[in-house]
C-alpha cells in the first residue's frame, strides 16, 4: 500500500530543518554568496541539532536516521542557501563510501568523528581529464612495502580548504580505466599534501571548492577503502546514493522561488492589476509548481528504495537530471517573472538563477544522467 504521509517524527524533523534555516541561514545567505565564505558557527549549530550527515548509522555515534529523512533536511536547508547546504551535505557524501565499502575499524574511526565532531570532510574523484569520464582518473597510486603512495590532483572539491579528512580515488595505471581505480581515505595532515586557490565560482558561492595536490602522499594500507577493480563501482553506488540529494537540494531551490515569485506577483501591479493577474505570469507559476512537485516525488521514491536496500540508479538518475534541468527552468522564469528587478542582486532571484546552474553539472550531468537512464532502458531489450 503507498502512503505519502509522513510520519510524525520526520514532521518534526522537517521543521527543525525549517526553523534552522529561517533563523540561521537565509538572514546571512546573501552576506556569504557575496563575500563567498562559508558560516562555520551555522555549520555547528547545524551539527549540534544533527543536520550534518543524520544517516550514519547510530552504531557509529551517528542519529542513524534513513535516507528519506536526509533528502528531507536537505530540501529546507538549499530553500535558505544552495551554497551553505551543498558545503553541509558534502559530508554525507564522503561518509557514503564509507558506509558502503569501510572496514569496522575505518567506520569507527571516521564516521564517529564525522557524528561526534563538527568537522568537515570531501569526496576526491574530479580531475581535469576526469570529470564526465570518471574512468580517465589520471591520479597515480603506487604500492611501497605494504603502503600506497599518491601523487595528483583533485579540482573542484567541495570542502577541499576544511576538510579533515578526503576520500580519494585514484589508479594503479591509468590505461586501466576504471579496472585500476582504488578508493583511498586520507588525513589532511598527511605529508606532500595541500590545497589550491580557492574557487571564485558563478553561484553555490558560499560553498567552499578548491583543488586537492598530493605530492607523494603516502597512505596506510588500513585507509585502502577499496582495491584496484573495486574504487569505480564504489564511487558509482556512493552517487546512486547522494544523487537524489541533489534531486532535494533542487527541490528547496524551487520551492524558494515560487514563494519569492508568488509574493511578488502579488504585489506589483502592471496595467493597472497585480501581475499575478495576468495568465502568462499565471502559467510561469504553475509550471514552477508542477516540475517542484515531480522532482520532489521523484526524489522521495529515490530514497525510498536506497531505505529498502533496493538498487536505484535509475531513479536516481531521475531524480538528479529532472530535478536540476527542472531547477534551472524554474529559477530562470522567477527571474523572468520579477523582470528588471530580478536582474538586480537586491533579490535573491537572481542568486537563486546562478545557485541552479552547478545542479545540472555536479554528481554527474544531466547528459551523463541521461545516459545512464538509457542505458538502463535499452539493457532491458538487448
Amino acid at each position: 500500500m503507498i502512503d505519502f504521509e509522513l510520519t510524525e517524527e520526520q514532521k518534526a524533523l522537517q521543521r527543525l530543518a525549517r526553523e534552522f534555516t529561517k533563523d540561521r541561514i537565509i538572514p546571512i545567505a546573501a552576506e556569504c554568496d557575496r563575500e563567498s565564505k562559508f558560516p562555520h558557527e551555522v555549520f555547528k549549530e547545524a551539527h549540534r541539532l544533527g543536520l550534518v550527515a543524520p544517516n550514519i548509522p547510530a552504531a557509529y555515534g551517528g542519529m542513524g536516521l534513513s535516507e528519506l529523512d536526509h533528502v528531507l533536511i536537505v530540501e529546507e536547508l538549499a530553500y535558505g542557501c544552495t551554497g551553505i547546504q551543498t558545503s553541509i551535505t558534502a559530508n554525507a557524501l564522503a561518509a557514503t563510501p564509507i558506509m558502503l565499502a569501510g572496514t569496522e575499524e575505518q567506520k569507527k574511526k571516521y564516521l564517529g568523528m564525522l557524528a561526534s565532531e563538527p568537522i568537515y570532510a570531501a569526496y576526491a574523484i574530479t580531475e581535469a581529464a576526469a570529470g564526465s569520464d570518471a574512468a580517465g582518473i589520471q591520479c597515480r597510486a603506487r604500492k611501497v612495502g605494504d603502503d600506497w603512495v599518491l601523487t595528483g590532483e583533485k579540482i573542484y572539491i567541495t570542502n577541499a580548504s576544511m576538510a579533515s579528512f578526503y576520500v580519494v580515488f585514484a589508479t594503479i595505471d591509468p590505461s586501466l580505466r576504471h579496472k585500476g581505480i582504488m578508493a583511498f581515505i586520507v588525513d589532511r595532515d598527511s605529508p606532500g599534501l595541500s590545497v589550491g586557490r580557492k574557487e571564485d565560482k558563478m553561484g553555490q558561492r558560499a560553498s567552499d571548492t578548491a583543488t586537492l595536490i598530493l605530492e607523494e602522499v603516502r597512505v596506510p594500507k588500513e585507509n585502502v577503502l577499496a582495491e584496484a577493480g573495486h574504487g569505480f563501482k564504489l564511487a558509482m553506488q556512493s552517487f546512486d546514493r547522494t544523487r537524489p540529494d541533489i534531486g532535494a537540494g533542487a527541490c528547496g531551490l524551487m520551492r524558494r522561488a515560487i514563494d519569492e515569485c508568488a509574493r511578488f506577483a502579488l504585489e506589483r501591479k502592471t496595467f493597472g492589476v497585480p501581475i499575478a493577474q495576468h495568465q502568462a505570469i499565471q502559467f510561469m507559476i504553475a509550471d514552477m509548481a508542477i516540475k517542484y512537485e515531480a522532482t520532489r516525488l521523484l526524489v522521495h521514491k529515490a530514497a525510498w528504495m536506497i531505505d529498502r536496500g533496493e538498487r536505484n540508479s535509475l531513479v536516481a538518475s531521475y531524480s538528479k537530471a529532472f530535478g536540476a534541468d527542472s531547477a534551472m527552468e524554474v529559477a530562470t522564469n522567477a527571474v523572468q517573472i520579477f523582470g528588471g528587478a530580478g536582474y538586480m542582486k537586491d533579490y535573491p532571484v537572481e542568486k537563486l538563477m546562478r545557485d541552479a546552474k552547478i545542479l545540472q553539472i555536479y554528481e554527474g550531468t544531466s547528459q551523463i544522467q541521461r545516459i545512464v537512464i538509457a542505458r538502463h532502458i535499452l539493457s532491458q531489450y538487448s
